[in-house]
């Protein structure tokens, strides 16, 4: 079976998802890049009913070269997503604050500094009707120097190096849209400015120290 270890953890995350509350049923898709090659989730099978056999490989022009089952109907998306960035893999999801915030907004603001992981404000892309190239073309320009966009009534998608990255970006980013929607129930939430923005980066590349209290040496196990 080609690519096995990819649809295996297509089928892990893809459980993982479903456990999360990120999708919903058959919402939803994940892929991995391996090469040329790409594992995909099917289209029309629950993510949380996955079997590795079941994940269909196409190649990065969209030609299908393994399995039974059509790919999910996102495919095309994935794959602008794959020519257009260097990610090794791709997630998908109709999250419930993630696609409330894609209803409502023309981007996710800066509201916690976490947003930097994703690259920085997060983008909506305009809207398109699924599975169209017009889709594939909003989306790509949405995560131009991005982890993360938001999709216009529809949902969001993020990317990674691997697996494991991409879903930890989907997790951040729906944290983020939850943390911005309640926050609007309470008041207007506080958009964190360039310059606090730029501070939090030099801290990241200068954190403090803890120099070792004299006398005290290092201990020997």
């Amino acid at each position: 079976m080609l690519l096995a270890e990819q649809r295996r953890l297509l089928c892990e995350y893809g459980h993982r998802a479903a456990t999360t509350g990120l999708v919903v049923g058959t919402a939803g898709n994940l892929s991995v890049r391996a090469g040329d090659l790409v594992a995909v989730t099917p289209s029309g099978v629950s993510l949380d009913r996955l079997e590795p056999e079941a994940c269909p490989v196409v190649d990065i022009e969209g030609h299908l070269v393994e399995g039974d089952l059509r790919p999910s109907s996102e495919t095309p998306m994935h794959l602008a997503v794959y020519t257009a960035t260097g990610a090794g893999a791709v997630v998908h999801t109709h999250s419930v604050f993630g696609t409330v915030v894609a209803t409502t907004m023309t981007e996710l603001p800066p509201i916690h500094y976490n947003v930097l992981l994703l690259g920085g404000t997060v983008r909506v892309a305009e809207y398109a009707t699924y599975g169209t190239p017009e889709l594939a073309a909003s989306v790509r320009d949405a995560l131009k120097d991005r982890r993360a966009a938001l999709l216009a009534n529809h949902g969001g998608v993020t990317i990674g190096n691997d697996l494991d990255g991409a879903f930890e970006a989907t997790r951040l980013l729906e944290w983020l849209c939850e943390v911005y929607v309640r926050a609007r129930s309470v008041g207007e939430p506080r958009v964190l400015t360039e310059e606090q923005l730029a501070a939090v980066v030099r801290r990241a590349f200068d954190p403090p120290t803890f120099p070792r209290r004299p006398g005290r040496p290092l201990r020997e196990d």
